[in-house]
């Protein structure tokens, strides 16, 4: 009897052929758009539906504006509440005026949370809390002063310093919401 010699078995490197690479991820739906818009670098990302996506690019200066918004806000905030101890007639005015603080350093506590995040979601909702409220200080501030017919140099570098820094805010705001181009 003669012994028949089978050739070797020769194995497909399916990782070195591209056809059934593009093909694979044709069938799990990777590098497809999705309905949000975003493309799904893996199957597992696009399982979890997780929102930190790869493709955020922060826009320069970010992570300084949200710093400096949140020491600010905390600084304010906490000036009318430390105002107590240097000044106490207990007026309506001191009362308005530590109500104000607090709200300040509830808002500065949103915002320091939101320098450490890198959800894209909660950057652009504090973001844009920040811009209502100081386009809401900036008409306040602007309705008084004509309320009052009294316009100072106070006034106007307080009005600009609103107006600013909520067009920074939006600017910010709009910034971090772009679709990220694709290259």
């Amino acid at each position: 009897m003669s012994v028949e010699q089978h050739c070797p078995l020769q194995k497909k490197h399916s990782q070195s052929d591209l056809v059934s690479r593009l093909k694979s991820r044709r069938v799990l739906g990777v590098g497809v758009k999705a309905a949000d818009g975003e493309f799904h670098r893996s199957k597992i990302s696009q399982m979890l539906g997780n929102e930190f996506k790869v493709a955020f690019h922060e826009p320069f200066g970010l992570r300084f504006w949200q710093f400096v918004s949140a020491l600010t806000f905390s600084a304010l905030g906490l000036l009318p509440l430390g105002a107590r101890l240097v000044m106490d007639d207990g007026g309506i005015c001191d009362s308005a005026l530590r109500l104000h603080g607090g709200a300040m350093i509830s808002i500065s506590l949103i915002l320091w949370s939101a320098v450490w995040t890198m959800e894209k979601v909660i950057i652009r909702w504090t973001l844009l809390s920040e811009t209502c409220y100081l386009v809401v200080e900036f008409l306040v501030t602007l309705t008084a002063s004509a309320d009052r017919d009294v316009r100072s140099r106070a006034t106007d570098v307080q009005l600009m310093t609103f107006g600013l820094s909520a067009l920074l805010s939006l600017f910010y705001y709009v910034q971090v919401g772009r679709k990220p181009r694709m290259v």
